[in-house]
């Protein structure tokens, strides 16, 4: 009884051994070591597959990254076009949409001023529409060919001129016409003075002689300037279309001779005004010297241009150039025979520059009417010789 005894009491501690040791910590999972956590990275980092799954399976984030990317590069291009945009329309809203004129003054002035020295003029922008600002106007004009060269800022000098500062003009200041050409008072006497001009005080006359020693006065412009109805090698309403009214009725009468005799005859320049004139002796004269500019362009005022009576004409033969190859074209000795039966000559004859002072020019046509003109062509004479032989 007493072995019985002792021998449950054993297995009752046994039994309740047993259970501490369920209980213990020791038996309970423990969280992972660093050393194991850095195993499981490295896994990852091993297993690329593991980590492209892990893509696959969520794109969603992915596609918000990249449109957010996409997003945010639209917006800066925005930014730009927007900036750009702005400089723009400050540009439209800030010039003036009235006629300048030297002499005037005020923001409006300003404004131009401050447009003009966007593209590399230097003017005063103190409001005042001085002489400065009058040549930066002409020279501007006279790199463009639609714009008459007058100096006065109007509605086409504002639209070209907001082209240029929008960069689809290319505008180069000073080319148009030397600044020094702009001190017209002083220089022009002077050189009135050596050179012994006579200012033609017969401008409108039919007969009128313009030359290096006669000059038209520098105001004047024809009356009654037309485009006559003729062939043109350009579509634009540009001046050099006109003629006055009576020579452009003759060359009308002209052409339409000349393609009864099966030649095709182009206008390709008539009226001139001074300043025009201006501008085009002063390019030809930077680019060739002012002393053979002068063998074949006319210095402002002696222009036959300026008095509407002229136009040179050409042909598709030699692609509508101005040159003694036209003497050679179906077109060119058909002038030279038929011109005067309509009122006009080659002014610029082969074999008289002695007398004319100019080069020969067998597209040079000078309206002086049919009487004159068949003496001067069938004498072969000058219009400095006719008019002395009177």
């Amino acid at each position: 009884m007493f072995y019985k005894n002792v021998l449950i009491i054993i297995i009752l501690s046994c039994l309740s051994l047993t259970a501490c040791d369920n209980n213990s910590p020791v038996n309970q999972a423990e969280p992972a070591s660093n050393s194991e956590q850095s195993e499981k990275n490295k896994t990852l980092i091993d297993n690329p597959e593991q980590t492209h799954k892990d893509k696959e399976e969520n794109p969603s984030k992915q596609k918000q990254d990249s449109s957010s990317q996409e997003q945010n590069k639209d917006t800066a291009k925005d930014n730009e076009n927007s900036g750009n945009n702005q400089t723009d329309n400050t540009n439209d809203k800030v010039l003036p949409s009235i006629t300048l004129t030297q002499g005037d003054r005020g923001n409006n002035v300003s404004s131009v001023q401050q447009t003009f020295n966007q593209l590399g003029y230097s003017l005063t922008e103190d409001g005042l529409f001085d002489q400065n600002t009058a040549w930066a106007i002409k020279d501007f004009q006279a790199q463009i060919e639609t714009l008459n060269v007058d100096g006065v800022y109007g509605p086409n000098t504002r639209d070209r001129l907001l082209q240029a500062v929008e960069g689809k003009l290319t505008i180069n200041p000073g080319n148009g016409i030397s600044q020094d050409s702009e001190s017209h008072s002083d220089k022009q006497e002077r050189d009135d003075q050596e050179k012994n001009y006579t200012i033609v005080s017969n401008p409108s006359d039919i007969l009128v002689l313009v030359n290096k020693n006669h000059r038209l006065p520098n105001d004047y412009i024809p009356n009654q300037l037309v485009i006559p109805n003729v062939r043109f090698p350009f579509d634009a309403d540009l001046p050099k279309k006109q003629m006055r009214k009576n020579a452009a009725n003759a060359l009308e009468q002209m052409f339409v001779a000349g393609d009864k005799d099966g030649v095709d005859l182009f206008a390709q320049s008539g009226y001139r005004s001074f300043d025009r004139q201006e501008a085009i002796f002063a390019a030809n004269a930077r680019k060739h010297g002012k002393k053979a500019a002068n063998q074949f362009s006319a210095q402002p005022g002696e222009s036959e241009h300026q008095t509407g009576l002229t136009m040179d004409v050409t042909s598709a033969d030699i692609n509508f150039r101005l040159t003694t190859d036209f003497a050679n074209t179906d077109e060119g000795q058909w002038v030279k025979k038929h011109a005067s039966n309509y009122g006009f000559i080659i002014r610029y004859p082969k074999g008289k520059t002695n007398i004319t002072g100019y080069q020969y020019e067998p597209w040079h046509l000078r309206y002086v009417g049919q009487k004159a003109a068949q003496t001067i062509d069938s004498k072969n004479m000058t219009l400095e010789e006719y008019l002395d032989a009177r």
